[in-house]
Formats: C-alpha cells, structure tokens, sequence
C-alpha cells in the first residue's frame, strides 16, 4: 500500500490534503574552468551534469559576486560552494589563485558542530590537494594545532569563530590571510538575537580579513529563507545576489494536515481537551511502518520522541514482534558511529520507523524515506519544509504529514491550510543594531585590532554611540591609532551568542556534583525556582534548591506524578515610542518598554489527571528587562461601545494570548521569544492596551515584525478564535502554557468583539 494510501483512510482526522506534482530536472554543462580533478569527484559520485541553478550560482561566485542559493532540500547546494571552492584551492597550486600573497583557504561556517561534522565527511573524497579540518569545542590542542599550520578547507561554526579564532586572528593568519570563499550553510538559522550576534560575528570576520589582505566571496545556502538577497545582505553587510529557481527533479510529493479528537466523555463544563498528538503520531507510525513504509517523526522534545517510539513498538509487538525490533529513538548525546549506524539502518531499510527530536534536522544525511510525521508545527513554516523535504529524496514520492497539537497555531494551521502551505516561508527576524548585542562586539573588535573610524560603516549606524557608551563604563580608551580594550581578559567573554543576556544558571545535580545543563538568566526564576519540576534532555529532576546570587540550582532525580507551573507578576512601562499608526479609535505602536517581572509563587498539577494539587509561595526579587514591544490601544469610548465593564480585562487577556501564540506564522520565532501584557488601563496610554515584547535585552526584532503586519497578524488571531470549536476559551485558542496568571481571567468571545473593534477602520 502507498504511504498515502494509509495515512488517507483516516479521513475523519484528515482536515486537508494537497498533491505536488514531479518536477523535470532543467540540465547545464560543467564549466571549463571547474578543476579537472574536482570534476572528476563529481562525476564519480554519479554528477555528470549540472542543475541549472548550480551553474547559475557557480557563475556568479566566480564572477566574484556575493551569492546566497535558496533552492529546495537535497538540490545540491553544497556543490554550488564546494565546486569554486576546490577549484579556488586547486589555482592555488599554480600561484594564480592567491589571496593577499598567501595560498588560497576556504572557511566553512555551520549553526552546529554536527553538520560540519557531515561536510567534513563529503569531503573525504575530494582531491589530494585539499586539506579539510574541523575546528570546534570537541578538538584536541594537537589537532586545532595541525589546522592552523596545515588545513586549507576549515570547517567551523560562529561560536569558535568569535571566542577562539577572531580573538587569535595572529595564531590563524594563514588561514584567514588567504580565505578566498567564506561558506554560510543553513543561514537561516541565524535569526533573533542569535542572528544579531552572527552579523557582527561576520563584520569581524571581514574586518581581519582585509587586516591580512583577503576579500573572501560569501556564499551563503539555505532551502528555507524569505528574501534571500536581503537577509543574506542584512547578514553579513554585503551586497548579495540570490539564487532562487530551483532546477533539480523532485518525485511527487503529498501533504496531509491531521487533527487528533476530541476527548470523548467530556460535559460543556470542561475545557475540551483533544487527543495527545505523541499518541496520534506513534498510532499513525504504527501504520506505516505495517505497510513498510520508511517513516521518521519529527517530536519536539526527547521524552516526547520516546512516547512516540514506545507507542509503535507496543502496538507492533501486538501484531509482529520483528517489526518493534525495526522502530528506534533518535536521542541527543549519541556517538557518531551511533547515528551512522542509524543512517545506516534506515537507508538499508532495516529500520522502518525512527522518531526524533529536531536535532536531527542538521548533522544526519538520510536517504530513502518514504514518509515524514511532524508532531506539532515546528514554529516556522521552513522549518515545516525542511522536515519534509527529508523524504522522496531517492526519487519516490512520498507524504509528510503534520498532526496537531492542542495549540492556537497548529489548530489554526490544520484550518487554514492556504496560510501554511500556500504562504512563502517567514520572515527571519533580527536586529544588529540592537545595543545589548552591538555593544560586546564593538570591543571584541577593539581587541582584535584598534578601532577607528572608518570601522562606523562597518558596525552600523549606532556604533558611535556604542564606543562612547563603552569608553564611559572604562573598556575603551583613545589612543591616536583608535580605540583600545582596556582589560586584560577577553573582550569575546563579554558576548554569549546564543544568550538571551546574563549568566546561564547551572545546573547540579546533588547526588554526584555533576553539571547536567544550564538554564539562560531570563528563564530561570520560573524554570528552576525552588520545588520546581525540570526536565533535561528526557530526565525528569526536581529542584531542592535555587541560588539566585550565585546562579545555581541543586536538583536531584525524581519522577514525580505532577507537573509545575510558575506563577508571576508583570508591568510594563513604555520609555519611548518610536512609531504610530492610527486604525481610527484604535493605535498600533511600537518602541522601547521596560518590563518588570516577578516570580511569586508556583503550583502543581497532577500529570495524571490533570487536577490542581495546591500552591507554594515563593521569594524571588524582581527583574527588569529593558526591550522592544508592539502595543495596541482603544479608545474609552469604542471599549464602552464594544465591550460590557466585566469583560474587558478577559477580553484583552484572551487576544494576547493568541496573538501571542501566532505571531511565529509571520516571523521567524517561537511563542517563547516573546511575552505579553494586557490591562484595562494602563498608566502611560490612559485606555486599553495590550502589548507583545521581545523576550531579549533591547529587542530582538519580533515586536517589530508585528508591527510592520500587525493587520494581518491580528486578523489570523481573531479567526483563529472565531474558529475553535470550544465555548468558552481552551488551549487550542486562547490558553497558553506559559501564563504567569494560570490563564485567568479569559474571555474567549469578548477576545474576538475586541480584535474586530480594533480592526474594523484598519482595511
């Protein structure tokens, strides 16, 4: 039977189905100029010819012209980088390809180790001359030492880059002073505050570059980015032509949104509550894998990929005992030569069925699926499409299939399909001007080389005020030649790239001492407070006790039958309001706001039938964020017009909420980047007003990104709304799981008659 074929028959939980048909391959020639050789590994790895927008690319990155390639999955980007790259280091042996008098060098930048891991792998078969190396957290002293003295293609990721290499740009001369092609795979992963921090990792990157004479081209990839040419600009500064037809064949392909059902057994006194989507997606894992159908399922968490595992394999053991033995858990902390006999096993068609978390998007190569089932969106639509663009990739048509989980924006995706699969991918979102990130790299590269100012057009146009801010606080002094770092440590220790901002809070174990992770300071009152419940990598652990002057949590293994809730106090107070539009008695706007947070108490409730167990208080100091937020306003008088004196506050509470909860269909987060704040009055606009904010110090571009579409943004919000099929309000409208209230008070339909008073003079 056809893998849709199986999934199909369910119609009832099936809400939409969409066919894409084949595509013809379009066909171009090598290039002369491509090495010999470097042709040779191509074509013997079964590469005759070209797609035709890998010979668009190559001609660009020839031509000396910054190229960002945005075609589909398993369209042979890395051939687009990998082919000028080579043949730049195969021109090097002649002499006619030196860069700055040293002999050419590629550097290869990934999101994670892992996938520089898989290049590195690809690149075993290139030609004699090339001398690959990953550079990384994982490396021995003798081993980075031989890639500094000896590899010409090194493979790495921002991390390395901006605490190990740029710091040591002297030690690394060699192979910065020769970078001919600086390579960005998977570039849109760089978004946010992340993102913010990669771009002034890649102004550094360019400024020691020149420093030793090399202008490298920037070739960036990604099967997943909205305007590319202009991300990949606001990435690295440049000036960036996109590649974006995609000329590669692709089998058939079919799409199936599921929705699980509703509870049986439920009075109109509850709130409706639907079947778990793990259970779904480990029942519908079952089916496929009975028909032999090489199935991976994407699941957002580890214990969630093990329920899913467990459940195929329960219900397999049932009906063939062998086939369980084929049904596996991708986990995180697994060897390599664990997931390359994975890969293994699922490419020989061994293993039928795989469920994973995320972490295998990057780092696994695996050919040969037939299906995909991704539990819940997985908060973009390109990520959505990078999921499944795993399967049909041997050239057989396949399905992938998104179940829904009880959530606003899976409930409106399954819905709405046009908005999920008839859409361009988001927008990827973030700020390299925002100060908390410009400013630690302004002295990291102060460090590196003295600062001056004909560096201002490089970092932007805030850097002035960020050098004046750093030399106030004591950490740059002017000299004749710039600006000096005055310190004897690192400046690159001053930025966390992959932080939202202050000490991460480690986590111990109490019983053996051990390290088992960390939580970022903005989460940790409400993740790790005292009695709190938290889970680390599938591990369920219970928190004994939380020192918040010194950044720990002692914590110890527990599984107990409850789960925990943090419970806090929010205020809002807006510092500047940057701009305004006007929807006749209602406003949007946008600025700086600082956002007062208190954690004050936490309550239990039973993991098993879901009933609350009680309340603990707790004494936690207050915390400011200072950052960006989108806000809207109603007039007194449209409120009284619209809306009863009882309702407003559930009202505004109820829309926050789901706008919050589907703002990530517009920009490139996720529900937990970003927070809100609803009041009847509030003190500094004198009406209604409800705001969206950044969950990052100074911002992180989201906000901004409501602004600029807040009309489409709240208009999806209150048909999402109008749409749920509960009375009165439920997690699949207007309940979040991260409420410091615990979801009260909430208004389902005052929600909607507020989101249509603020929209009714906005079209």
């Amino acid at each position: 039977m056809e893998p849709a074929d199986i999934v199909l028959r369910h119609s009832e939980r099936v809400t939409h189905v969409e066919h894409i048909p084949a595509r013809e391959a379009v066909i171009e020639p090598w290039p002369d100029w491509v090495d010999p050789e470097v042709r040779s590994m191509y074509e013997a790895e079964g590469i005759p010819h070209l797609w035709g927008h890998q010979a668009e690319a190559l001609h660009h990155i020839r031509s000396g012209l910054h190229t960002v390639v945005s075609t589909g999955t398993a369209s042979g980007k890395s051939l687009a980088f990998q082919a000028p790259a080579l043949t730049a280091l195969a021109e090097g042996r002649s002499g006619s390809g030196l860069q700055g008098n040293r002999l050419p060098s590629v550097l290869y930048l990934a999101p994670t180790k892992a996938l520089a891991a898989d290049q590195l792998r690809r690149l075993a078969a290139a030609p004699a001359f090339t001398r690959p190396a990953t550079v990384d957290g994982d490396n021995s002293r003798e081993e980075r030492a031989w890639a500094r003295d000896h590899a010409n293609y090194l493979l790495t990721n921002p991390d390395t880059l901006h605490h190990t290499i740029l710091p040591g740009h002297a030690r690394w001369s060699r192979v910065l002073g020769g970078v001919s092609h600086v390579v960005i795979d998977e570039c849109h992963h760089y978004r946010g505050v992340f993102g913010a921090h990669v771009a002034h990792v890649l102004r550094r990157l360019r400024r020691i570059c020149q420093h030793y004479g090399a202008d490298p081209v920037f070739v960036l990839s990604s099967a997943t980015v909205a305007d590319p040419d202009v991300f990949a600009a606001r990435l690295t500064g440049l000036d960036v032509v996109a590649v974006r037809d995609d000329a590669s064949p692709h089998a058939a392909q079919t799409i199936a949104l599921w929705e699980p059902p509703l509870l049986p057994g439920q009075d109109e006194s509850q709130t409706p509550v639907r079947r778990a989507a793990n259970t779904e997606a480990g029942e519908l894992l079952t089916d496929l894998v009975i028909g032999k159908v090489r199935t991976l399922a994407f699941v957002r968490s580890r214990r969630g990929a093990e329920t899913v595992a467990a459940t195929a394999q329960r219900s397999l053991s049932e009906v063939d005992p062998e086939l369980a033995a084929r049904v596996a858990t991708y986990r995180g902390g697994y060897l390599p030569e664990e997931r390359r006999e994975l890969e293994r096993r699922l490419r020989d068609g061994d293993l039928l069925g795989l469920a994973s978390t995320n972490a295998l998007e990057l780092g696994i190569d695996i050919a040969g699926l037939d299906a995909i089932i991704s539990v819940g969106f997985p908060g973009t639509r390109a990520a959505l499409r990078q999921q499944f663009g795993r399967a049909g990739r041997a050239g057989r048509d396949s399905i992938g299939i998104l179940v829904a989980r009880d959530e606003p924006l899976d409930t409106y995706l399954v819905h709405h399909p046009e908005a999920l699969l008839g859409a361009p991918v988001e927008s990827s979102v973030f700020d390299p001007d925002n100060p908390y990130v410009l400013g630690p790299h302004l002295a990291a590269a102060a460090h590196e080389l003295p600062l001056t100012e004909a560096d201002f057009e490089l970092f932007g146009p805030r850097t002035a005020e960020g050098i004046k801010a750093l030399e106030a606080a004591g950490l740059l002094r002017k000299r004749p030649a710039g600006w000096f770092w005055t310190k004897r440590e690192r400046a690159s220790n001053l930025a966390d790239i992959r932080s939202s901002g202050g000490s991460p809070v480690q986590i111990v174990d109490a019983g053996t001492g051990r390290l088992i992770g960390t939580v970022d300071a903005g989460s940790a009152d409400a993740a790790v407070h005292d009695g709190a419940v938290y889970v680390h990598q599938g591990e369920v652990h219970v928190v004994n006790e939380y020192d918040v002057e010194d950044g720990v949590a002692i914590v110890h293994r527990e599984d107990p039958e409850y789960s925990t809730m943090a419970r806090s106090v929010t205020e809002i107070t807006i510092t500047e309001t940057e701009r305004t539009t006007k929807w006749g008695e209602a406003a949007m706007s946008f600025g700086s706001v600082d956002v007062v947070r208190q954690v004050i108490s936490y309550t239990k409730r039973s993991t098993t039938g879901g009933g609350m167990l009680g309340e603990e208080l707790l004494d936690l100091p207050e915390r400011t964020l200072p950052t960006k937020a989108v806000w809207w306003t109603l007039s007194e008088e449209a409120v009284a017009e619209s809306l009863k004196t009882a309702d407003i506050p559930g009202a505004a509470h109820a829309a926050e909420h789901a706008a919050i909860g589907l703002l990530p269909l517009l920009a490139t987060c996720d529900r937990w980047d970003i927070g809100g704040v609803s009041t009847a009055l509030h003190s500094d606009t004198g009406t209604l007003t409800v705001f969206v904010y950044d969950g990052y110090p100074g911002g992180a571009g989201f906000a901004e990104r409501g602004y600029e579409v807040a009309q489409r943004w709240l208009t999806i919000t209150r048909d999402a709304i109008m749409a749920c099929e509960c009375p009165t309000g439920c997690p699949s409208c207007v309940y979040s799981p991260k409420c410091g209230n615990g979801n009260e008070p909430l208004n389902k339909a005052g929600a909607v008659t507020l989101l249509n008073a603020l929209l009714a003079d906005s079209y």
